[in-house]
């Protein structure tokens, strides 16, 4: 009797260079159980196996990052691997150590609890990316957790991280979302109330993860030997055109970290973006965004807003204070860096270049969601400012209202619109009709009047402003509500809605007939569910 021929492996094409492992200390203890690991930035550890893996879904663009084709995505081996049964040669499994500041406190050791890295594969362009798993099981640094992740998480960092990408906005990516088959308990808001929910796994890639953290634990250690290795290979690595380490390019490279993250800080705001827990391990040393937890998008506006249960008494990573939070997050990471430079007086001066970088990114920023050629301070600041102060008055959507905002007559149609036609375009914004009094409305009216006058100063055509408008005041973005509708269909079975939500992720700034109730604002039912409203660091 033949033996049955041998199916050939797609994934072993993927090709591993993992400089992570190689290049920098490893934890020397090989047993996975939680302690703390010292003078280390690693500890090697294999991820625990899973009954019955099932793909949910895949990012065919994160799948190119790795030359993947979508055959293989969908292929029975790829959920294999990606569920953390089956490794890859050349795959080194570990998780990285580290430490952070959480709301605001120095909390020791943390490391990835729940993430392990895979290794590094290196594509047909020659681009390094790093292989996470999240929720593969425990680690040393699990704590008393357990490691393990569930499709309501799993699915909400999935769809955002690409969702993120498609907006233009720096992140992380995700490559695949699995089912594990296997239930996992969670309480989903700390209040004594677990419940058992579908556990998963999702596959993240990014160029290293890499974080602030990685380098306060070497310092807050004294552990200076290993955090000049750990920044001397960051540098090498992730940003070899400042030059060979030196305390000049540390300084260097500490000084586009800020900007990179000024710039990030831009970005979060244009599009409303609420990270919800803003900590120094939460903060990627790329300038990415990292770690989609208890996350939201400003539906509402309202600039003290957060998503999270676990900040709803101090507001610390509210919207309106995230740029704040960053700069205070940096200063942390230059205590860290301190021990290599020994001068206080360039990394303060870098921290005040955030500054500078924030408001002029900012500005730009806000210049081009309301269509302006350029941001001009002496007619533009009052103008900004004003709005900023009439948003919050009543219940307003802040995507559907500078979506709308394009199209208010302006220019020579001025003269011939009534009031009610100028609004019109804003009316979908609204919650509640019933808070538009007329002192709102008359103040609205004024500041139309003022900026249709600061259009005409510009003296752009419409159609032209329209355009610029609509390329960076997004239609389409990814509300809790609708990443919870999928998680609903999900756990019945259902895959469809994920993948249509993807499909209309892709292209957030086009209109897509047919697709429009995925830009509706939040209905009435989600306003206080659990998962539509407020989210734990579970989430």
């Amino acid at each position: 009797m033949s033996r049955p021929p041998k199916i050939p492996n797609p994934l072993t094409a993927l090709r591993f260079d993992n400089r992570f492992t190689t290049l920098l200390p490893a934890d020397p203890l090989a047993e996975n159980r939680r302690r703390q690991v010292r003078g280390s930035c690693y500890s090697r550890v294999l991820p625990t196996p899973v009954t019955a893996p099932r793909l949910v879904a895949f990012s065919r663009e994160a799948a190119a990052l790795l030359d993947l084709s979508e055959t293989t995505c969908r292929s029975a081996i790829f959920a294999q691997v990606f569920a953390g049964n089956l490794l890859l040669p050349g795959m080194d499994p570990h998780a990285a150590c580290y430490g952070g500041h959480q709301f605001g406190n120095w909390a020791g050791q943390l490391g990835d609890g729940r993430a392990i890295n895979l290794g590094e594969v290196v594509n047909q362009q020659g681009e390094h990316w790093t292989l996470q798993l999240k929720g593969a099981g425990p680690t040393p640094y699990s704590r008393t957790a357990d490691g393990l992740a569930v499709l309501r998480s799993s699915l909400r960092e999935f769809l955002c991280s690409e969702a993120m990408f498609h907006l233009g906005v720096p992140t992380t990516r995700a490559l695949s979302l699995i089912l594990t088959g296997e239930p996992v308990e969670r309480d989903m808001f700390y209040d004594g109330h677990p419940r058992e929910e579908p556990g998963a796994i999702v596959c993240r890639l990014a160029p290293s993860f890499i974080r602030f953290g990685n380098f306060e634990i070497l310092a807050g250690r004294g552990e200076i030997s290993v955090l000049q290795q750990l920044a001397d290979f960051t540098i090498r690595t992730g940003f070899p055109h400042l030059g060979e380490p030196s305390p000049a390019v540390y300084l260097r490279w500490f000084d586009e970290i800020c900007r990179t993250t000024a710039e990030l800080m831009v970005h979060w705001l244009r599009v409303g973006f609420v990270h919800g827990v803003m900590n120094t391990d939460n903060m990627s040393i790329h300038g990415l965004t990292i770690d989609y937890g208890p996350y939201g998008w400003l539906e509402n506006y309202d600039p003290t807003w957060t998503p999270n249960t676990t900040d709803s008494a101090g507001r610390r990573y509210c919207y309106g204070r995230q740029a704040q939070i960053a700069h205070w997050n940096l200063a942390q990471l230059a205590n860290a860096l301190y021990p290599l430079i020994g001068e206080a007086e360039p990394l303060e001066q870098a921290l005040r270049d955030y500054t500078a970088h924030f408001d002029r990114g900012w500005q730009d920023m806000m210049a081009a969601k309301l269509g302006l050629v350029a941001y001009e301070p002496a007619l533009d600041r009052e103008l900004v400012q004003e709005l900023l102060r009439i948003l919050p008055e009543v219940e307003t959507d802040m995507t559907l209202f500078f979506r709308g905002l394009a199209l208010v007559p302006t220019k020579a149609s001025e003269a011939r619109t009534s009031p009610e036609q100028r609004i019109a375009p804003l009316m979908s914004a609204f919650y509640r009709p019933e808070q538009l009094t007329p002192a709102y409305l008359d103040r609205l009216q004024a500041w139309l009047t003022n900026y249709t006058e600061r259009l005409r100063r510009d003296n752009l055509p419409d159609a032209e402003r329209h355009q610029r408008m609509h390329a960076v005041n997004p239609k389409y973005v990814l509300r809790n509500y609708l990443a919870q509708l999928a998680i609903d269909q999900v756990e019945q079975g259902d895959f469809s809605l994920v993948a249509e939500l993807l499909e209309v992720l892709r292209h957030p700034y086009n209109e897509q007939p047919g697709q429009e109730r995925f830009a509706e604002k939040r209905p009435e039912w989600a306003r206080n569910r659990p998962g539509c409203s407020m989210l734990s660091c579970s989430s």
